[in-house]
């Protein structure tokens, strides 16, 4: 169960007061509660150019003091118009060792081709989901199962074109697998709350949840997996969780929502809604 932060705006609007220095700030987040540390790993990425994502990765919490110099100069220089910020507390649904489960090429965010992908929670048959990733699974390096659900999402927009179709296509997928298995307690997945951009004009969140998890972190009047955001008309601020006690305007993103942020001419238009199709999965299954 991770951590998740994006951020739209113009090209000179910095990422560092949320990721490292707001009291609820992402690296707050990665040590806030002792029994669920953020401990297996962190990343930012942000973009130079209309299309060219640079991502800085670190092996362990961003809270330990061989992470947190590298974390911060990270947070420092990134800026708008796009940054996505992950904290991993690695899920193990294939039962790995520990040691193979954490590495830079397990952290996130997981980028190609300009694309920048963020996922909180676990699918729960990884896999059984690989064939489904046809010519993909050969991109495949860590043993992620949010990898596995990255390059599914990623095949599936470059078929479809429109975010929201391909990550309902994905939920679909997810669901398929889970069902010629029998439909085994725990459901297709856990949580499937993701930030997603192929570039520096857009912004995609998608909040989606099985079963009960808790509440936030630090937020504890917050269910674990409910998204928040804010917004205005130069900036769109989107994660797991306020990213400050004190401001008002945030807002919830609730299972089987979405969040779609679009910058154009030095201003950020978000609109809200239901993801389509999730018969069977999510809210009220």
């Amino acid at each position: 169960m991770c951590r998740l932060l994006g951020l739209i705006g113009s090209a000179a609007t910095p990422a560092e007061p949320w990721l490292i220095a707001t009291d609820r700030s992402l690296l707050a987040q990665s040590n806030a509660d002792p029994e669920h540390l953020q401990d297996d790993g962190w990343g930012i990425g942000w973009y130079h150019g209309r299309r060219r994502a640079r991502v800085e990765k670190g092996l362990h919490g961003a809270f330990r003091p061989e992470e947190r110099p590298r974390f911060t100069e990270a947070a420092r220089r990134a800026s708008g118009p796009v940054v996505v910020g992950h904290l991993r507390h690695a899920s193990n649904p294939m039962n790995l060792p520990r040691g193979r489960l954490v590495g830079l090429e397990n952290s996130q965010p997981f980028h190609d081709e300009g694309v920048l992908f963020a996922h909180n929670g676990s699918i729960l048959f990884p896999r059984e989901t690989r064939p489904l990733l046809g010519a993909y699974e050969s991109r495949l390096k860590g043993v992620n199962d949010s990898e596995v659900l990255f390059w599914l999402l990623f095949k599936h927009l470059e078929t479809l074109g429109d975010p929201l179709a391909a990550y309902s296509r994905t939920v679909a997928d997810l669901v398929r697998v889970w069902e010629e298995r029998g439909r085994p307690s725990g459901g297709p997945f856990t949580g499937l709350n993701v930030l997603f951009t192929r570039g520096p004009n857009e912004l995609w969140a998608f909040c989606l949840w099985n079963g009960e998890h808790g509440s936030g972190l630090i937020d504890h009047t917050r269910p674990y997996y409910q998204m928040t955001y804010i917004a205005d008309a130069k900036v769109a601020l989107v994660g797991s969780e306020p990213f400050d006690s004190h401001r008002p305007g945030w807002r919830s993103l609730s299972n089987g929502t979405y969040l779609s942020a679009q910058a154009s001419h030095g201003l950020v238009a978000v609109t809200t809604g239901a993801i389509p199709d999730l018969a069977g999965v999510g809210p009220g299954s």
